[in-house]
């Protein structure tokens, strides 16, 4: 089972030298992967522990991109439809040409209100922009010549696509991963919490003919308790669960090479 790092990037955390130093950190100790969150318009009563400072999903991969060589990068996730179609896949795509082919694509729905109505999307129509994404980044990177909008046009570079992976635990989510995506990566507290919806997960994959193992599962370990945390890790790895994506809370660079380091001890 691999591992992969959540890096802050927002609140007082997502500067340069934290978020560089950080990602740097990450690779060095052969993590397989990093991940950053998106928001982008956050109201003052819902800022704390970030201040409402949020640096750009995409921007932050394609800097973390530049910086590393080897590590993979992951989205955890892009919320869909806070974006037009066109302008969002070519940046994936050009992050992922430009990356050597490195990137991890989480995609969600989004649920915060306040962020809609800033971007005056309507809440209601999110499934739908985001299948409409989805079915976009399925057939652009499989074909040069595409279509939107009556217009046809070269998507190009075309690199291989990045493994798609569908947020949320919800039957929709689930069906949509099946549906669109390469895979999922639903939010977990502890592994015994989502063996119902995993199960429909590969129920559903079985139905479809789709494989069910490219799951990567968000969630926190016990960074006191070195028992607890392995337990959970083996309980996950014994559920064949691909990833575990850690989220982590640390105050600053030191901190956070602290926390990694012990997970790396696990």
């Amino acid at each position: 089972m691999h591992i992969g790092l959540m890096i802050r990037n927002m609140g007082d955390q997502s500067t340069r030298e934290i978020m560089a130093g950080a990602a740097l950190a990450a690779e060095e100790r052969e993590f397989e992967s990093i991940w950053v969150v998106d928001h982008i318009a956050i109201p003052p009563e819902d800022s704390e522990g970030s201040g409402g400072r949020y640096v750009d999903i995409l921007s932050s991969l394609a800097w973390l991109a530049g910086l590393t060589s080897t590590i993979k990068l992951g989205s955890g996730v892009l919320i869909a439809p806070y974006r037009e179609i066109l302008p969002t896949a070519k940046q994936i795509a050009s992050i992922q040409e430009l990356s050597g082919n490195r990137l991890l694509l989480g995609i969600g729905l989004g649920w915060m209100d306040a962020e809609f109505k800033a971007l005056g999307v309507d809440r209601k129509k999110r499934g739908k922009k985001t299948d409409e994404l989805l079915t976009f980044l399925n057939t652009a990177f499989n074909q040069d010549e595409v279509e939107l909008n009556e217009q046809k046009f070269l998507f190009k570079p075309r690199p291989p696509k990045p493994p798609i992976y569908i947020a949320g635990s919800k039957d929709y989510s689930i069906k949509r991963a099946v549906k669109h995506g390469d895979g999922w990566i639903p939010i977990v507290g502890a592994p015994e919490e989502f063996k119902e919806s995993l199960e429909m997960y590969r129920e559903l994959c079985d139905s479809e003919n789709k494989p069910s193992d490219q799951i990567s599962v968000v969630s926190r370990l016990d960074l006191e308790d070195k028992n607890l945390s392995k337990e959970k890790l083996l309980k996950f790895e014994d559920m064949g669960i691909e990833r575990i994506v850690c989220g982590l809370p640390y105050e600053d660079l030191d901190d956070y090479l602290n926390k990694i380091d012990f997970i790396k001890s696990l």
